[in-house]
């Protein structure tokens, strides 16, 4: 059994799962939100327009919220076949907070969610409306939960250790938040936003490029115009501020994101490079003098700590984290210029007319996704080498494994998950290639009815009492 090679596999295996999975939540928070926001105008303001876009968005909704929820479910088990130790030594505070997402949230997005899709004239405009909000207060819980969970690892609080050497709650209030919780949950729910408000700008982008007249189609547009002008910003001020806290909770974290290895005051914000975790120096580099100090200490000659001020084995890798954390903000930064064009062409009058603006949105539909690709991948990698940070390490987290076992389900993971998850992304990629138009059908009212039907007759059976 070669452990620290099993470990790695099990740590790319869960990064490949929750991959596939962190993007279907991050679409399907913000487009629940953004599916409330339609009807609530519909219902205020009695426009077909509204209601159209909403069943348009509907059909998308459903797959993305399948997709979710299914990998959520196969992440999970990792927990028990890879990191039983790691389970084991936080369940009494983890386990709870899970559960508690699965009895707030999850239940309740179930619970209304069938009334969301099919009970649009079923049930009343008011009464579905109800049902599509407790759905968006449903991903917020969720949300809300698993940040906490998350955030708990990077910064633990509220903990005791038993004898067996489990962590063990002794204050819920300080364990649900956590010194770092408040800003991760503000910076993910308005990362959501903004990758969804980008998907939608993109549709009804491309759809004004072939239609200009498409009233679907500049909705649209105009909604997710608005979003990226207002939300962007903010979103670069709160990640700021989540900075700042990571500085404070978990500065090797920020030098390695900022490529810093030697302690310094007045530190400069390095543009480019390339940190050499060998070396232990920032190869190449091109910066900007006292500007690190100044945005990390918001003094221009603020001492700055760099990785040399921990042991080896105690340092994140640099060289991803340098890189990942630039392609997100440089993503947020793109975000914004998007908004205040939309902004200056809508004062214009000319927000609507098919240019380079349109093209452009188009190209930057998948950028929300790979921003929280990124901020995940430098949040997660930055906490290493620890899984609770500064109290247990990944290497004593993880299960007993051989390799040959852990390579094999992670080649399976592979096949199945580009197999499943590659038709369902085509399907609503397909969706959102068809044109939206004026009386937008919803999806199919006799579904339920019928998928009821059939499952009757399955149970039944041919020779059932009352067929000949």
């Amino acid at each position: 059994m070669d452990l620290p090679l099993a470990i790695d596999l099990a740590r790319f295996q869960f990064a490949f799962t929750v991959s596939f999975h962190i993007v279907f939540p991050a679409f399907s928070i913000g487009l629940a939100s953004y599916l409330a926001v339609l009807e609530g105008l519909w219902l205020a303001t009695g426009r077909q327009v509204y209601i159209d876009t909403f069943q348009y968005w509907l059909k998308i909704f459903a797959v993305a919220f399948g997709m979710g929820v299914v990998s959520g479910i196969v992440m999970s088990y990792q927990f028990g076949t890879n990191w039983s130790v790691f389970s084991d030594k936080t369940g009494p505070v983890l386990g709870p907070l899970m559960g508690y997402e699965v009895l707030s949230a999850f239940f309740l997005e179930a619970g209304f969610l069938g009334i969301m899709l099919f009970g649009l004239k079923r049930v009343g405009k008011k009464l579905h409306f109800a049902a599509t909000l407790m759905v968006a207060i449903g991903t917020f819980i969720s949300a809300f939960w698993i940040l906490s969970v998350n955030s708990w690892m990077h910064t633990p609080a509220g903990y005791a250790i038993n004898d067996v050497g489990q962590f063990v709650p002794a204050d819920w209030w300080a364990v649900v938040f956590n010194p770092s919780f408040p800003y991760r949950l503000v910076h993910m729910v308005l990362a959501a936003y903004l990758t969804t408000a980008f998907v939608v700008g993109a549709v009804g982008a491309l759809h004004l490029l072939r239609n200009r007249d498409n009233r679907p189609a500049r909705l649209m547009f105009s909604m997710a115009m608005w979003m990226a002008a207002v939300v962007a910003p903010i979103q670069i001020v709160a990640g700021d501020l989540h900075g700042l806290n990571t500085l404070e909770h978990q500065p090797a974290k920020v030098a390695a994101m900022e490529g810093h290895f030697e302690s310094q005051e007045g530190a400069p914000l390095y543009l480019f490079g390339w940190p050499d975790m060998e070396a232990e120096e920032t190869k190449y580099a091109i910066g900007i003098p006292k500007l690190g100090s100044l945005i990390l200490t918001h003094d221009l000659d603020g001492a700055v700590q760099g990785l040399k001020d921990w042991p080896r084995e105690d340092r994140p890798n640099a060289t991803v984290l340098f890189w990942t954390f630039r392609l997100m903000v440089a993503i947020g930064f793109a975000m914004v210029g998007i908004g205040l064009w939309a902004l200056w062409r809508r004062w214009r009058g000319t927000l609507y007319e098919p240019d380079l603006l349109h093209r452009l949105a188009i190209v930057m539909g998948p950028s929300g996704f790979v921003a929280v690709l990124a901020g995940w991948v430098t949040t997660e990698m930055g906490r290493q080498p620890w899984t609770v940070y500064g109290l247990l390490r990944t290497a004593d987290s993880a299960s007993p494994m051989d390799v040959p076992a852990v390579a094999t389900s992670l080649i399976a993971f592979i096949v199945v998950y580009f197999l499943v998850f590659g038709a369902g992304v085509y399907y609503v990629l397909r969706s959102m290639n068809a044109a939206p138009h004026d009386n937008e059908p919803g999806l199919n009212e006799d579904e339920p009815v019928r998928a009821a039907g059939m499952a009757q007759a399955g149970a039944a059976g041919p020779g059932a009492p009352g067929e000949e």
